[in-house]
C-alpha cells in the first residue's frame, strides 16, 4: 500500500471524528502517503496529524453562492486538476454525502464508500467502486474507522488515537491560575445552554480557584460570552484566535466543558478532561469519544443542570 486518499470535508466535529482513520492507515502502512481533501476553513485540524502528507483543500460552501464568479470557476479548475495529480491504491469517502461522493469520483484510484443502506445520503454509494455496509447505529469515529478497515482489508484492533500534534507557544492572554474552558457557543439555538446555567457554573468553578475563559467566534457569540463573563469574577473572553491556537488553550486547560460543537470533541480528541452539554441531539452517535475523560451530559429534550455538569467536572478541578 502507496497512497491514500482521505475525502471527509466538513463539519468541523466531523473532520475531527476522522483523525483516528490517520492513526490506523498510518500504524498499518507507515511508509504510505496519506492526503486528505478537506474543506478549506477546517484544513487546520489534519494539518495537526503529523501523518498527512498533503491536504487539498475545497471551498464547496463559498463556491456554491458564487459559481458564476469567475475566479471562482478558476478555484473549481485547480482543485480538480490537484485531484487528478496522483493515482492512489485507494480513495475512501468516510463522509457518504453527494457532494463528498462527487469529490471522490474525480479523484483516480480504487473509490471506496458506504453501500447505500449505510451511507448519510444513499445516492452517494453510486460513486464507489467497492461499497461497504457499516452499522449506521455507530458512533461516528467507529463507522469512519470500520470503513477504512474493511477498504484496507486489515483487522481493526488498534485502540483509539487521534494523533494531534500541537505547537507550543501558549498564547499570552491566558491567565497564570489553572482555567477551565467554557465552550457556550454553537451554530444552532436549539443547541444553547442557558445563559444562566453557564454563569452557576462558572461562579462554582470561582470558588474552587479556577478562571473561566470562553472562545468565541463572531460578534453573536462574543456578546453572549461577555453577558455571562461579566457574572464571573475573573472571566476572560477570548480574543479572536484560530484552531491552531484554540487547539493550545484546551490543551493547556484544566478541563473543559462545552456544548454540542465541534470545538468540543477537539478538545476530546487532545485528550483533555471534557464535559459536553446536550440539550437537543442525542449524543450516542456523534457525542465527545475520546475514553474514560469524554463525558456526554444530557439529551434531546433532557437539559443538564450547572450543578450536573458541575459534578462530571469535579474529579479534575483538584
Amino acid at each position: 500500500m502507496r497512497s491514500v486518499l482521505l475525502v471527509k470535508t466538513s463539519s468541523l466535529g466531523d473532520v475531527i471524528h476522522n483523525l483516528p482513520v490517520v492513526s490506523d492507515l498510518h500504524r498499518m502502512w507507515p511508509n504510505m502517503a496519506i492526503d486528505w481533501v478537506v474543506e478549506e476553513s477546517f484544513a487546520d485540524i489534519p494539518r495537526m496529524h503529523s501523518a498527512v502528507r498533503k491536504i487539498i483543500p475545497v471551498a464547496i460552501r463559498r463556491w456554491r453562492h458564487d459559481i458564476r464568479n469567475r475566479a471562482t470557476r478558476q478555484e473549481i479548475k485547480v482543485c480538480i486538476r490537484e485531484l487528478r495529480a496522483n493515482y492512489y491504491d485507494m480513495v475512501i469517502d468516510t463522509q457518504g454525502l453527494i457532494k463528498s461522493a462527487l469529490i471522490t469520483r474525480l479523484a483516480q484510484g480504487l473509490r471506496c464508500g458506504y453501500a447505500r443502506e449505510s451511507a448519510r445520503e444513499p445516492l452517494a454509494a453510486w460513486a464507489y467502486d467497492c461499497q461497504f455496509a457499516i452499522p449506521r447505529n455507530a458512533h461516528a469515529v467507529e463507522r469512519n474507522r470500520w470503513l477504512s478497515a474493511a477498504a484496507g482489508e486489515y483487522s481493526l484492533e488498534l485502540p483509539l488515537h487521534y494523533g494531534l500534534s500541537i505547537g507550543d507557544d501558549a498564547p499570552s492572554w491566558l491567565p497564570q491560575k489553572p482555567y477551565v474552558v467554557m465552550l457556550s457557543a454553537t451554530s444552532r439555538p436549539d443547541k444553547l445552554w442557558p445563559e444562566e446555567n453557564w454563569i452557576a457554573l462558572g461562579q462554582a468553578l470561582f470558588v474552587k480557584g479556577l478562571v473561566c475563559v470562553l472562545p468565541t467566534g463572531n460578534d453573536t457569540e462574543r456578546e453572549r460570552a461577555e453577558r455571562i463573563a461579566l457574572e464571573i469574577p475573573n472571566a476572560i473572553v477570548a480574543p479572536p484566535s484560530s484552531l491552531n491556537e484554540l487547539a493550545i488553550v484546551m490543551r493547556d486547560a484544566r478541563c473543559v466543558v462545552g456544548v454540542d460543537t465541534g470545538l468540543t470533541h477537539l478538545a476530546a480528541a487532545l485528550n483533555r478532561p471534557v464535559a459536553a452539554i446536550y440539550v437537543a441531539t442525542d449524543p450516542g452517535l456523534t457525542g465527545v469519544y475520546a475514553g474514560n475523560n469524554a463525558k456526554n451530559i444530557g439529551g434531546a429534550g433532557q437539559v443538564p443542570t450547572p450543578n450536573d455538569v458541575f459534578t462530571a467536572l469535579s474529579p479534575y478541578l483538584t
